[in-house]
Formats: structure tokens, sequence, C-alpha cells
């Protein structure tokens, strides 16, 4: 019963074998990411690094619930709104 068992191939993508030559790859055109692509590199760069920076070395004069768990939410909010209308976009 060797002729009707099914060996499953991982390389095997689209039809193509695992004996294909790998130098013969298309090469991709690189602009999959796109403009909303780094404008979301961008809001994550002010999320994630600018604003813990500047609540830190500029800490507000405010009481310390609005100050540090208050003002974070601003940035993660643009973050959130920012990540939603990329992956719309992107598609």
């Amino acid at each position: 019963m060797t002729g009707d068992t099914y060996v499953h191939d991982p390389d095997a993508v689209d039809g193509e074998s695992a004996d294909a030559d790998p130098d013969e790859v298309e090469p991709d055109d690189g602009d999959e990411f796109g403009r909303s692509g780094w404008l979301l590199v961008g809001v994550m760069l002010l999320a994630f690094v600018v604003a813990p920076l500047l609540i830190y070395l500029r800490p507000p004069g405010l009481p310390f619930k609005f100050a540090y768990l208050v003002l974070p939410l601003v940035p993660a909010l643009l973050l959130g709104a920012t990540a939603v209308w990329a992956a719309q976009s992107s598609k």
C-alpha cells in the first residue's frame, strides 16, 4: 500500500516543489510597507519613546493620577486610531 499514501511536502507552495531552484525566486518590489506603514511607525515612536521621555524629563505639575495615567492615554489612543486607519487603508 505504498502507492496510495500521502506524504506532505512543506516546501511545496502554490504548485512549486522542493526541487525548485532558489535562485529563480521573483524579487519583491519592496513597496508593500507604504505611507500608512511609515506613519504607524512614527506614531509608535511617539507613543513608546517620545511621550514617556517627556513625562519623565518634564513631569507635569498636575496630580499623580492625571500625570501618569491619563497623559499616556493620549498617545495610546492616537496609536490605536492610526493602527486601525493603517489596517483599513492597506486593503
